[in-house]
């Protein structure tokens, strides 16, 4: 018997719900199907140049925020000299001085480690919440439906950025020690708590289409309790909208960050920040714009390349998309 006829008699024996010997066809089938999204998937991103863009760029940014001092030419961007003072760019200096006479592309190049921990940070939690709310309340549904979509109502009634300035204003006075202060990590918790309702409802649908699957209904035939039949089956089929969205929204939290930070509600000096930086220089606009000009540009180019980054991997891991 070949490969395609063991696996075709696997998906009858699920769909009639039956089994045979003791390993569980919906397993198997489950990984199939997992194995043909992916292997379909990454061909099609092979052939995409907007996501190679934006791998490149990303990667690119990744190192910056690791090993910064590569990319800040040895230069220290807390050694400055006043008689610098807004310097233009030159050959030595590529980005110029800022108003304390520090090296700007140094300022500008460790100002990547912030933003993109408060990013990875911030995604991370919003998935950590997302799923595990969206799961419970697609799987279970009913009351415990009802009660979850009504709490994350209740989050949507804020914007992501007003959430966050209000966390971020009284924080301070409550007490609460993870967001007692306005370091990365606050900045992303604050972000994720109001960041997190789209990725559970992401969830949340796609569990409610797959759990009435032939699969499902299988392996809780035989005796698969709730949980596993969530983590073995159902999830597998549902990280693919989330893991488009994560990716996205790395690049809208990390444009959320540096607008906290120019309004006075995110990172705080003396943290190195792409807002800090573009708050810093507004009031020399005329006469050093390269003070707004090159955090913004990088800015730009960094929310770019995981916007770019999750729309090539919507169109790969969404048949309807292709040609």
């Amino acid at each position: 018997m070949t490969d395609q006829q063991q696996l075709d008699l696997r998906k009858d024996e699920v769909e009639a719900g039956t089994t045979t010997g003791l390993a569980s066809p919906s397993v198997d089938v489950t990984k199939e199907r997992q194995n043909s999204l992916w292997s379909d998937a990454w061909g099609e991103l092979r052939r995409n140049p907007l996501f190679w863009i934006g791998a490149v760029l990303g990667v690119f940014f990744l190192l910056m925020a690791l090993v910064p001092q590569v990319f800040a030419r040895g230069a220290d961007p807390r050694s400055c000299d006043l008689s610098n003072s807004r310097g233009r760019p030159s050959a030595q200096h590529w980005f110029g001085f800022d108003t304390q006479g520090c090296d700007y592309l140094a300022n500008v190049v460790y100002g990547a480690r912030n933003s993109l921990i408060i990013g990875v940070i911030a995604v991370l939690v919003i998935l950590l919440l997302g799923v595990l709310v969206g799961a419970i309340a697609g799987y279970y549904g009913g009351f415990t439906d009802g009660i979850l979509a009504r709490i994350a109502d209740i989050f949507y009634a804020l914007p992501l950025i007003l959430g966050a300035l209000v966390l971020l204003r009284v924080g301070p006075s409550t007490g609460i020690p993870i967001i007692n202060s306005r370091g990365p990590g606050a900045v992303a918790i604050a972000l994720a708590l109001f960041g997190w309702m789209t990725a559970m409802r992401l969830v949340r649908s796609q569990v409610i289409a797959v759990k009435s699957s032939d699969y499902v209904a299988a392996a809780r035939a035989m005796g698969a309790s709730g949980r596993r039949i969530l983590v073995r089956h159902i999830l597998p089929n549902a990280v693919a909208p989330v893991l488009v969205y994560a990716t996205i929204t790395i690049g809208v939290i990390i444009a959320a960050e540096a607008t906290l930070t120019y309004l006075g509600v995110g990172l705080q000096r003396p943290a190195i920040s792409w807002g800090l930086q573009i708050e810093a220089g507004q009031d020399s606009i005329r006469t050093a714009p390269h003070l707004v000009l090159f955090p913004s540009l990088i800015l730009t180019l960094t929310v770019m390349a995981f916007v770019m980054m999750g729309d090539a991997l919507r169109d790969a891991l969404d048949p309807r998309q292709r040609a």
